[in-house]
């Protein structure tokens, strides 16, 4: 059987537009009004803004690695900072330790007995706690240091004084009528602890009181035999004969 075969071009299928489908111009009119707006709201095309933007991110990565500095140093101050803090505080509570001994010691020195300590209000809080001071004078029951007379309270602040001067000790020290609220007993008290412990320190007292006076090795005095015009008088007590002392 012969075969036929017809070869073209098959025109395209045109339909008639419907009335509903026909383009409305005015909407397109206003479209391209509205982009053409907002392209000129965009204002001028800036030529060199590939430069600009090269600086600004020049800037920005060096400020950048400018803030990457600084977080690094202040981790390292933080870590710094908290070593500090832990030896500060294995430091204070050794050093506070060593005052607390010694002021229960110097206490029953100068009282002639009883008991005393100190100890902190917070110890969670090495560093921000406050530090109470509890007593016991020898045949007394102290609940707050205010019921002490002025001479007690004096002495023990002197017992705290060199509690704290026994664990940092000093090639010489000066002292101005720190035992000025004392009686005599407790003056002489003094006067003898201060004797015992000069072997390590000079001490430079400052005072009117004759107890303190008599252990002393040299005795310095101001007098004024003429109006304004001040005389410093040295006595040395250790090349005084004994019977003029009497």
């Amino acid at each position: 059987m012969n075969r036929i075969e017809i070869k073209g071009i098959i025109p395209p299928i045109i339909t008639p537009m419907h009335a509903d489908e026909s383009i409305n111009t005015a909407e397109l009119r206003r479209q391209v009004s509205e982009v053409r707006g907002k392209i000129k709201a965009l204002g001028n095309v800036n030529v060199s803004a590939i430069e600009e933007y090269a600086e600004v991110s020049q800037r920005y990565e060096f400020l950048r690695a400018q803030v990457g500095d600084v977080e690094t140093s202040k981790a390292e101050l933080q870590k710094l900072i908290a070593g500090l803090s832990d030896e500060m505080r294995a430091m204070f509570s050794e050093s506070f330790a060593a005052i607390n001994r010694n002021f229960g010691r110097i206490f029953a020195e100068l009282f002639g007995g009883g008991t005393a300590r100190l100890y902190l209000e917070d110890e969670a809080d090495v560093l921000g706690s406050g530090i109470s001071i509890e007593v016991a004078p020898p045949g007394k029951i102290i609940r707050n240091l205010s019921a002490l007379s002025g001479g007690e309270q004096a002495l023990v602040a002197i017992s705290i004084y060199f509690a704290i001067f026994g664990v940092n000790p000093a090639p010489f020290c000066v002292l101005d009528e720190i035992e000025a609220a004392l009686d005599d007993v407790n003056v002489t008290r003094f006067a003898q602890y201060l004797r015992r412990i000069s072997s390590e320190t000079q001490f430079i007292v400052i005072t009117h009181r004759r107890g303190t006076m008599e252990e002393a090795d040299v005795l310095y005095g101001v007098t004024m035999q003429e109006d304004g015009v001040s005389k410093v008088l040295k006595l040395d007590l250790e090349h005084v004969d004994a019977s003029l002392v009497s």
